[in-house]
């Protein structure tokens, strides 16, 4: 895909999901250099960040809602804040029966699908906290998808709902068949979250040509390889499509 760019520097793209803070910076289509942070430290991070690339000029974020992010990004009163809403332009048509509920970060992946494959049919999975499914259709209308558990909270449900499955960090199983119950643990998570994958792209495929599977999310690196299917993984694409839709907004305005 060619943009033509409209007085575009640097741009900081913010990720502010539910376990952290993630930041890119982009010099048009050219990621420069990624950051990770939390609430706690995000406003040093930020400084720190500014100092080093001072040619930026924006500030591009897509959040789930905090108010402290808000209030840090306040300080920073120089530079311009672009905050990804729903009443942002997106480069799709939103066929949602409940538009105003689609997360806005499934609605940056989406449009930054659209942007970089724009004839082609698209399934863009996030496997973060939750695992989130969006179909955008070669004609770039975005029908809907699936949200599951991501891994971590699969982990986390095992332990806190039941009385005394320990409550273990992310790991590959050794077989399929647990030989221990910690064995069968990352068995069933890691296995039936990477079935669950497989499952839903085979649907997909059964019923579409010409598409494309996008993975990413903090788990996407360690799923890629326990799928059959052939998928782009990038961990990172969320932020690369925030600076995509940001060159979108800016060259229709």
């Amino acid at each position: 895909v060619i943009f033509v760019y409209k007085f575009i520097k640097m741009i900081l793209a913010i990720d502010n999901g539910n376990t952290r803070i993630k930041m890119a910076v982009f010099e048009q289509s050219n990621a420069l250099e990624l950051f990770a942070s939390n609430l706690e430290n995000c406003g040093q991070d930020l400084r720190l960040i500014l100092t080093k690339h001072s040619s930026i000029n924006t500030i591009v974020v897509s959040s789930v809602g905090s108010e402290k992010l808000d209030l840090i990004l306040k300080e920073f009163e120089t530079i311009k804040i672009v905050s990804i809403s729903h009443e942002s332009r997106f480069p799709f048509k939103n066929l949602y029966k409940t538009p105003t509920t689609l997360g806005i970060d499934r609605m940056v992946l989406a449009a930054g699908a659209t942007l970089q494959f724009p004839n082609q049919n698209k399934l863009i999975i996030d496997a973060g906290t939750c695992v989130t499914y969006d179909f955008v259709t070669q004609k770039n209308q975005y029908l809907g998808g699936a949200i599951s558990p991501g891994m971590r909270l699969r982990y986390k449900s095992l332990h806190d709902y039941t009385a005394k499955l320990p409550l273990l960090e992310t790991k590959k199983p050794n077989n399929a068949i647990g030989n221990s119950t910690e064995e069968s643990i990352h068995s069933g998570v890691i296995n039936g979250l990477a079935k669950e994958i497989d499952g839903i792209i085979n649907d997909f495929v059964a019923e579409n040509q010409n598409f494309i599977i996008i993975l990413t999310g903090g788990d996407a690196i360690f799923l890629a390889n326990r799928l059959k299917n052939t998928i782009f993984a990038n961990p990172n694409f969320l932020l690369e499509s925030l600076n995509l839709l940001h060159i979108y907004n800016s060259n229709n305005d």
